[in-house]
């Protein structure tokens, strides 16, 4: 699989001549994708920022094509420069990382997408979270692009430990060995729905991550195929996690061809907006 070219979703489209002239290196599009975001939840109430409630809506937007497109209405430089809050879009770190793999790929540079836990978010916590793993000539290295260049993570976010994000399929097998805590493997801590914590949780997880090696960078709270919001893990759910997790990412890409795995044309989708199952009709 090609990753230096663009996917369904992260295609700019029309917008990709406002790409043109960003700087084909890591560290300068990681610090302009992390300025092209504001999180719908993690820096407080939106409207307290000055978005209007209509814009919540935003946070679903799907395709690179559409960010960008509102993001070129709101402001139609992309300099780098700091954007105001209310110019930049609400979603979360699946967005940050979707537009920052699109800017990757945009010059060629081989990028994807991963979906796990991160333990440098907050302390005794693995929090769900999505990193981009961009190849830099010799390796595949985490990148995290949600936060500026002057964080105070403890964690390089230009080269983020494996231990300190786990991938989906790590993460799977940290919890089965009892090496992880699930009580401590959440979404967010205040968040006590049985599905967004533990083994749940991380099953959906390893379904979004193995899209996301096929380059369906899938919104978090998509469903499809063997996914569901069941609070537990049946057995049987279990030992196909841990075949799954036990393989590869080029296993992994072979798998995605299962009935289970595959994304088709339609999908569920629960909106963190509206807190509805709505079916979505794809991009072809």
């Amino acid at each position: 699989m090609n990753f230096a070219t663009q996917s369904r979703f992260s295609d700019p489209g029309r917008h990709g001549d406002w790409l043109d002239d960003t700087p084909a290196d890591i560290a300068a599009l990681r610090d302009i994708a992390s300025g092209l975001v504001f999180h719908h939840w993690a820096g407080g109430d939106p409207t307290a920022h000055g978005f209007e409630p209509s814009r919540l809506a935003e946070v679903d937007l799907r395709y690179a094509e559409a960010m960008l497109g509102r993001l070129r209405e709101l402001d139609p430089t992309l300099s780098g420069a700091p954007r105001r809050p209310t110019d930049r879009i609400l979603g979360c770190c699946r967005d940050f990382t979707l537009l920052y793999v699109t800017l990757l790929r945009h010059h060629r540079i081989p990028a994807r997408t991963r979906v796990g836990f991160a333990d440098y978010l907050l302390a005794d916590w693995h929090l769900d979270h999505v990193v981009a793993e961009v190849w830099d000539g010799s390796r595949w290295r985490l990148v995290d692009p949600q936060f500026p260049a002057d964080n105070a993570l403890p964690v390089d976010v230009l080269d983020v430990p494996r231990d300190r994000f786990l991938v989906a399929p790590d993460a799977w097998r940290a919890l089965r060995s009892g090496v992880l805590d699930p009580s401590r493997v959440v979404v967010a801590p205040d968040l006590v729905e049985p599905f967004l914590r533990g083994l749940p949780y991380a099953r959906h997880n390893l379904a979004l991550d193995i899209a996301a090696l096929n380059q369906h960078e899938m919104l978090l709270w998509d469903i499809w195929g063997g996914m569901n919001l069941d609070p537990t893990v049946s057995p049987s759910d279990a030992s196909r996690a841990d075949e799954l997790a036990a393989l590869a990412p080029s296993a992994l890409q072979a798998a995605f061809a299962d009935d289970d795995l595959r994304v088709p044309p339609v999908i569920q989708s629960l909106s963190p907006t509206t807190h509805t199952l709505a079916e979505v009709s794809l991009r072809s």
